[in-house]
């Protein structure tokens, strides 16, 4: 406990360090509004098919990953985090205002890719600014996975309120309130950027060049991490948008236990993080725990295949915070035992591997939930992360070999 207590006065001490976990708040509440309803309102309020609202989350989605990768180039290079902050959180207003009031599914591709594409570089940006500001502090290297991770759990509280309360405005209000009141946290980060976060140039650091993507996968061993990773997050992603209509149109229950189902993971979220954090922090190699994440994953798909009653999900749900908790909190740190030197270059091959599955299973989605069901989408998922887990194991001796070696 005092390893977290620490860390936790440290960052409630400083004003800087205080605003971020706020700022995360703030956005975690405005994803966790709309984040666990997008395929509700894309099948059921705007009338899309499985497979059209597929290629719509794919659209957007890749749009959101060019802009967003050169909005990121230009807060490294030319313009401060708090311009690019602003930026965000402007268009993140305009965006869900514009999904609020439009049902045109071409304009609403419009508004979810330029909008809510460039919308999509806050959450980044506000993670850079927190490792920016923990080490002006002169918190040492070590230390900084441990607040970062404190910060992670900042978003973690938040999705424990969210789902519950848009499901509550979403009944009285229908999807334009939700959406209406996603633009107005993104209106109060927009507000707190521009009353706290100072305008700070980009560090000379930042701007160092990178080893190209495509060099780092010629390691057989990379490859397989890279593409389990890719396979995990597209079940993640496919499984995000099949939970809500599999709720609602297989097991016949409501938009109450649609927000419920998704306030449950993040509370058994919050003392995973710190858990999982803690052991991958003590020394210990983290490519078990990896796998350990995985194996919760083809569990919880497994047992989501087999539910008869909404409130069934409730409990499998804590597998589903394991599973993040894990592939989400210490995933970083796994890929950067790979090229310990360049901790940018590792986080980067990260995220892309988030990124290509989240565009694949976004694809895939609309196929699989038409041709085969919603309660079949999650048997797909379960052979899938079943198969990620073959490849983690097959790679897994030479990695900690190497890793060995290094220690």
């Amino acid at each position: 406990m005092q390893r977290v207590i620490v860390p936790a006065r440290t960052l409630l001490a400083h004003r800087d360090l205080t605003i971020v976990l706020v700022c995360n708040l703030v956005l975690g509440l405005a994803f966790s509004f709309v984040g666990p309803f997008y395929s509700m309102f894309g099948t059921i309020e705007v009338g899309m098919s499985n497979w059209t609202f597929g290629v719509f989350m794919t659209i957007t989605s890749v749009a959101g990953i060019v802009l967003s990768t050169v909005l990121a180039r230009w807060s490294d290079t030319r313009y401060s985090r708090r311009s690019i902050l602003l930026l965000g959180c402007g268009f993140g207003v305009a965006g869900y205002a514009g999904y609020a009031y439009v049902r045109s599914v071409l304009w609403l591709t419009v508004i979810g890719s330029i909008g809510l594409g460039i919308a999509s570089i806050t959450f980044s940006q506000l993670f850079a600014y927190a490792r920016e500001a923990i080490e002006r502090h002169g918190i040492p290297d070590d230390e900084a996975p441990l607040y970062m991770n404190i910060y992670r759990l900042t978003l973690s509280l938040a999705w424990t309120i969210g789902p519950g309360a848009a499901a509550w405005v979403m009944i009285r209000y229908s999807y334009k309130g939700t959406f209406l009141v996603c633009a107005g946290f993104f209106l109060l980060l927009m507000m707190i950027v521009w009353f706290y976060v100072p305008a700070r140039p980009p560090t000379v650091d930042a701007s160092a060049a990178r080893i190209p993507l495509f060099r780092l996968l010629r390691r057989p061993d990379l490859l397989c991490y890279f593409c389990a990773f890719v396979l995990v997050f597209v079940c993640m992603t496919m499984g995000i948008m099949n939970l809500p209509l599999m709720i609602l149109q297989t097991l016949g229950g409501t938009q109450e236990q649609v927000g419920i189902t998704y306030s449950v993971a993040p509370f058994f979220e919050l003392p995973l993080l710190l858990l999982f954090g803690l052991a991958a922090s003590k020394g210990g190699k983290p490519g078990p725990l990896i796998r350990l994440g995985v194996i919760i994953a083809v569990a919880y798909y497994a047992l989501l295949s087999q539910v008869r009653a909404p409130w069934q999900i409730y409990p499998i749900q804590i597998l589903s915070a394991a599973m993040i908790a894990i592939l989400s909190g210490i995933a970083i740190t796994f890929f950067q035992s790979y090229i310990p030197n360049q901790p940018g270059t590792a986080t980067n091959l990260y995220t892309n591997a988030n990124r290509v599955g989240s565009t694949i299973g976004y694809l895939c989605y609309g196929s699989l939930a038409t041709g085969l069901g919603h309660r079949a989408v999650f048997l797909v998922c379960t052979g899938v992360c079943a198969a990620a887990f073959l490849l983690l194991w097959l790679s897994r001796e030479e990695h900690e070999h190497q890793a060995q070696v290094g220690t």
